[in-house]
């Protein structure tokens, strides 16, 4: 009798593991750069600390599955991989890739960029790739394990963080660092005809 009354027990947790399991929801983030171990390693202790929460990224073909209890912990995940300089699209509408950069689209001749996943040499050649088809764009000091880099020319910055998104990368203005774009310098005035007098 009590093993039946055992086996009926081990049948109805497995049930309720199986009810809790299929409960999880899942959300895959596409076209994130992950080029290397430590991008994998970045998403990974990133991803760790939002409880609840396991990320499956691949190399293979930039994606990050997240599976949680629920939507909202899911998003708590999305806004921290964001936090931490990447970007992806999300498979789920109802889960927002919200990278708030703080930029206008006002020229600017020189920008400080800042929260930029930057790990490897491999991460640098993907940003400044990026960065240089900016029209405008001139030049891109980034290295690896960079905090800032400076981005100079006379370019749009939604346009800046638009092609770092496209390249899966997030990131935002470092506080104080833009300057505007020069003026243009305004055409001299005419001459006076001869004989007249100026003014």
């Amino acid at each position: 009798m009590n093993i039946f009354r055992l086996a009926g027990w081990m049948m109805i947790t497995g049930l309720l593991a199986s009810v809790a399991t299929a409960a999880d929801q899942t959300v895959t983030l596409s076209g994130v750069h992950i080029c290397c171990p430590s991008c994998v390693d970045g998403i990974n202790d990133t991803v760790a600390k939002v409880p609840g929460v396991k990320a499956n990224p691949s190399q293979d073909t930039g994606t990050i599955v997240l599976t949680a209890p629920d939507q909202a912990t899911l998003q708590k995940a999305v806004d921290a991989l964001v936090a931490a300089g990447f970007y992806g699209k999300s498979s789920d509408p109802a889960i927002k890739v919200n990278a708030p950069s703080g930029a206008t689209a006002d020229k600017v001749a020189a920008l400080q960029v800042t929260g930029v996943h930057l790990c490897c040499d491999e991460c640098v050649t993907k940003i400044n790739a990026a960065v240089t088809k900016v029209p405008g764009v001139t030049s891109c000091d980034a290295n690896a394990n960079a905090q800032v880099f400076t981005v100079k020319g006379n370019f749009k910055p939604t346009e800046l963080f638009a092609a770092m998104n496209q390249a899966g990368f997030s990131g935002k203005i470092a506080p104080a660092a833009a300057a505007p774009a020069p003026a243009p310098t305004p055409a001299p005035a005419p001459a006076p005809a001869p004989g007249t007098k100026s003014n």
